[in-house]
Parts: C-alpha cells; structure tokens; sequence
C-alpha cells in the first residue's frame, strides 16, 4: 500500500506544513504515519482535488544503509532517501512532486515486493537531505559528470612539460640553426591564419548585412503552459557586486512561482555567504552551497548545483551581470518555437563601464565584434559555436544527458558548445543584451585573457585526441571551424610580435626577412597585413555602432596596439598548461560602478515589440 500525505489550506491559501512535535507522544517515522492517517481522513472529507501535504522533517536522518543498497546516484536521480525498511514496507522521503507517482524501487534486490510509503516533504529540506546523505554521490557528479573522452581531467602535466619542451627547443634550435628559414615559417603561418581569420570575419560581416528584418516575436505562451527556468549564479569572494547582483535579479520579468534563481556559493567562501545572508533574498532566490572538493572551479560549482535545480530550463548568469529584464520570457518563446535539436540559447554580451578607460572602451568593441558579427556568422555557417561563460540557457535534459560541464576546463563554455555540435544538437544566437562589468585593469585583464586562452588550448587537445571522430561527428566544414577557431586563435596571439615585425619592411627599416625574400614578396605581405587590420577596425566599428555606442567608433584602430596584450596573456597560459592546467584565475568583480544606461533606437524598438500582447503574459 503507498501512503500519500495532503495538506489542508489556511486562511491565506497556502499549504500547511506538517510538524513532526504537533503530534503529542509520537517522534520520528511514529509521526509520519500518524500524519498519514491524518491525511487519508482529510482527504476522504475534503476530496481529491486537494494537493499533498509536506511533512517537517529537519529532525529526520536517511538510514545509510538503505541509501548504500539503493545507491547514491539512484537516490539522487529519483530524489528520495529511505528512511526505514520495516516487515516489508520501505519508507521514502520524497518531495511533492515525486510523492504523486510512487518511485520505482522493484527492480532493486530486496524490494521487489515490498510496501512503499511516502513522506513528502518541503523541496529545500529534501535539497539539504539528499546533500548530507549523498555526498560522494554529488562529489562525483560535480568533478566527474563528463566523459573521460570528452573531458580534460585526464590531463596529463608531465606529458605536456615534455611535449612543451621539445616543441621550445626545436624553435629555438631552428631559429639559432636556420634563423631565416624557421621566423620565414612562423611568420608564414601567422599570416595565413591572419588572411583566414579576417575572411570568416568578411563572410561574418556580409552575412551580418543582409540580416533579414526581424521578425515580430512569437506569441508569448499562456502562464499556464510557461516552463520553470532556473538560473545558476556561481559567486565567489564577491563582497561588491552580491548586492547589486540581486537587486538586478529582481528585475527580470517572468512569474516568481516560475523562476528559480539559485546563488551558488562555495561553503569555505565566508565573504560571499555573509555577503548574501545579510541581503534580503525574495522567495524565488536560494543559496546553494557548494562544498570543498579536489578542486575548486566555476564548472565544478555548476554541476553541482544543477543536481538541486528545479527547472526544465537552466540557465547560467554572472555575479556582475545585468540581463534584461525580459530574457527569461524572450528565452522561454525561442524554445517553444523551435525542436528539441536547439539545445542551447547564447545571448549578446556587452559591458556597462564601457566608457572607463581606453582598455574598457576596446574590450566593448572586441566583444561588439564577437556577439553581433562573428558568433551569428559562425552560428548560420553551420559550425560549432563556442560558447561565452554567461546569458546561457540549455534544455536541461540535454544538458545533463552531455554530462554538463566539464568542471576542470577553464573555458567551459567553448568546450560546452564544441561537445553540443558533436551530439548533433545548435546552439542559436538570441537578440537579448546582458551588460556586465569590463575588466579594465591590464594585469588582471592578462591574468582573464589567459585563462581563456589556456582553456582553448585544452578544448583542442581534447577533442583532438582522436580527430577522425571528431571529423565524423562534426562534419568537414565544422571540423575546420574548430581548427580555425581554436588553433587560429592561438596562433595569432602566439605569433603577434613576428606579425608586429612585418611593420619594419612597411617603415623601410632592416627586417629578419631582409634578403631572404624578395623585397615586393615582403612588401605585399606587409600590406597584407597593415590591410588585415584596416579590415578588421573596419568591422569593429560597425558593430558597435550596431550595439548603440557609436561614440566609441573612433576608438575601434586602437585595437591594434590592444591585441598585442593577449600575446603575454597566451605565453602566461601555455606556460600554466605545463604547471597549473586547472587553476582558476580568478576576476575581482565591482572595480568599476554601472554607468547610465543610455537609450538607443534599438533598445526602444526591442522593448516595444516585448510588451505582452494578452493579459496570461503579463501574469
């Protein structure tokens, strides 16, 4: 027999919960099954239609036996704990909307026949229950939920010392032996890379050109049918930003009893846990704490939060982020216009202290340049599209069956958005902006760029270990994107002072070149590549015009002599590849305060088009 517990409601209309010290004499599980008669005889005079009562259970323990025999992964996956096994009945905790269907424990060994009886209680207390009582279970999953061919926790230090040593000597024995020879090949390859990456940056901007209008927004789906989305919110030493971070949270216009907003805090980071316990947090906003492990990353404390996320949507936001406050609903409509194979939703990112200093002003350019030319370009040519770190929302069934992140990349992202390529699932670029905080500083800039930079170099080691694969799952055309994406972005930063050098033959001043090239050949490629970064600023500009800012067009050739700091950034990283391979570098966040928010035609059109045309989306 399943027994099911029903709540009656109060004046206000809410659920009671049950309290396992109301019941005089009775303790423990002698409660749970006097609220359960309770329960039937509530349920036999009020009638079906009233919703399942949950049960105080604060004071309750998970037997560990049971939960060994059942399985931690099991128990988490089903989200229920055994309480007692007693003359055949199994006691179950479970939250409410497990309680409804009885978990499926028949198949297990020594519970084929057995009675279950069911003790439903608040989400939040089966959150902490299933924390305590799995915890290898959740540390598992949080370090190891990826494939170990899709993952790069295999790494291997002492390998890529060696290989990293071969590969310096051999340069160094080549440039020493056959000076000439060796910087004409180094330079050769940062020019072609150059000439490739500036043509998919012209088929980008072509592409960008004859966009199709846009097209009126779906009709917003009725409150009835609208899906629960969580949002995860990784912090970390963010003593500045929590506060505002949840002010703008609150903005986001989309039903409280829909939205679960999760702030993920690591349990030793006692600055951001006293930060968020002094803030008033509405009741769509919890905490998750994330506790130690082998290793401490932004992945990492994604998987685990996303065993306790409640929605069929999961998105991913960062602590200085600013999104708009109608993504959710404009994210909500994109999905239930398109098939399941749309795993993956990437939003426009842009920054609020753009105007800072001349190193924020060309960080919004260069990020204007990605969000609105390159990554649509990339995403309508059918190649793999790498990922940003925020404005993310994916299927979570998809997401889960991937393995979510692979907690020890530090560009999780882009590894995310190759691994969702191979399975055969898009990811789709959305017209939504969230504005965070440029990193503005040029150390800790370096010290960002080359996380990112190290975190590319193991994306392509990874899914390079077998390429024929990752031809086959990809296809040609994407398999070259990645090539060109990853290795060509490497190679650009790697060889910036041998591309620097070719200003020496456009200055007419002595050259290593110089006598080994025929002096038009050597002319032409600097040229080439004066003509590269003409093009380039070019391109620059008209995205951010297009992102509302066009007062910082005149700052788009400056990029030129901002580039060359990546160059550090990338030796820094590959030099960590041999070292560090996982460590975080961590961005401060709050240096710079939000500027004013200046209204643009664009972001007035946007906002009209997003008013609710019937009263079920405005609820």
């Amino acid at each position: 027999m399943t027994l099911t517990l029903r709540h009656r409601s109060t004046a206000r209309g809410r659920p009671a919960q049950g309290d396992a010290d109301a019941v005089p004499g009775l303790t423990g599980l002698d409660h749970a099954a006097r609220a359960a008669a309770l329960a039937r005889r509530t349920r036999a005079q009020a009638g079906p239609a009233q919703t399942l009562q949950t049960v105080d259970t604060t004071h309750l323990r998970a037997d560990p036996r049971l939960v060994r025999t059942l399985g931690e992964h099991l128990c988490l996956a089903r989200r229920m704990l055994p309480l007692r096994y007693l003359a055949g009945t199994l006691v179950l905790l479970v939250d409410p909307a497990g309680a409804e269907t009885p978990p499926d424990v028949s198949d297990l060994p020594g519970f084929k026949a057995c009675t279950i009886r069911l003790v439903p209680c608040p989400p939040d207390q089966m959150d902490a229950q299933l924390a305590l009582a799995c915890p290898t279970a959740l540390q598992d999953m949080a370090e190891r939920r990826t494939p170990l061919h899709e993952s790069c926790r295999g790494w291997r230090v002492c390998r890529a010392r060696g290989i990293g040593a071969i590969g310096l000597l051999a340069a160094l024995g080549g440039l020493m032996t056959w000076p000439a020879t060796s910087f004409a090949l180094l330079l050769g390859w940062g020019v072609l890379t150059l000439v490739i990456m500036i043509a998919l940056k012209l088929v980008a901007t072509v592409l960008f050109l004859r966009r199709p209008p846009e097209t009126p927004p779906p009709r917003p789906l009725a409150m009835r049918d609208l899906p629960t989305v969580s949002v995860l919110v990784p912090l970390f030493k963010e003593r500045d930003i929590a506060t505002a971070l949840i002010a703008r949270l609150r903005r986001l216009d989309y039903p409280d009893q829909k939205l679960d907003i999760c702030l993920v805090v690591e349990r030793d980071d006692r600055l951001t846990r006293a930060t968020v316990a002094h803030a008033d947090l509405p009741r769509h906003m919890r905490v998750i704490e994330v506790p130690p492990g082998t290793l401490q990353t932004k992945p990492r404390a994604l998987n685990y939060a996303l065993n306790f996320a409640r929605g069929t949507i999961v998105g991913v936001l960062d602590a200085e982020d600013a999104p708009d406050p109608a993504q959710i609903r404009m994210v909500v409509n994109r999905f239930a216009a398109r098939d399941g194979r749309v795993a993956c939703l990437q939003g426009r990112l842009d920054y609020y202290n753009s105007r800072a200093n001349w190193l924020a002003r060309c960080f919004t350019i260069e990020y204007a340049t990605w969000f609105r030319i390159v990554l649509p370009g990339i995403q309508k040519l059918g190649l793999a599209v790498p990922l940003g770190g925020t404005t993310l929302f994916f299927r979570r069934e998809i997401l889960e069956s991937l393995g979510g992140w692979d907690a020890h990349n530090v560009t999780e992202d882009a590894d995310l958005g190759i691994r969702l390529a191979r399975h055969g699932y898009r990811t789709e670029i959305l017209e939504t902006v969230t504005e965070e905080e440029a990193n503005a500083r040029a150390w800790p800039w370096v010290k960002q760029r080359s996380r990112w930079l190290k975190g590319y170099a193991l994306t392509w080691a990874v899914h390079m270990r077998r390429p024929r694969q990752l031809w086959r799952d990809l296809g040609p055309r994407a398999f070259l994107g990645v090539q060109l994406l990853f290795l060509g972005t490497l190679s650009q930063f790697v060889l910036m002072p041998a591309l620097w050098s070719l200003w020496l033959i456009a200055l007419g001043l002595p050259h290593p070149l110089s006598g080994v090239v025929a002096g038009p050949v050597a002319l032409a490629l600097a040229l080439l590549f004066i003509g590269a970064e003409v093009i380039g600023a070019g391109i620059s500009a008209l995205a951010v015009r297009d992102a509302g800012k066009p007062d910082l067009m005149k700052w788009a050739p400056t990029l030129h002599v901002y580039f060359p700091l990546a160059a550090l950034a990338a030796y820094k990283g590959l030099l960590e590849l041999a070292s560090r391979p996982f460590y975080w570098d961590k961005t401060a966040h709050g240096i710079f305060a939000p500027g004013p928010r200046r209204p643009t035609a664009q972001r007035t059109l946007m906002a009209s088009r997003l008013r609710p045309r019937h009263p079920a989306a405005a609820e």
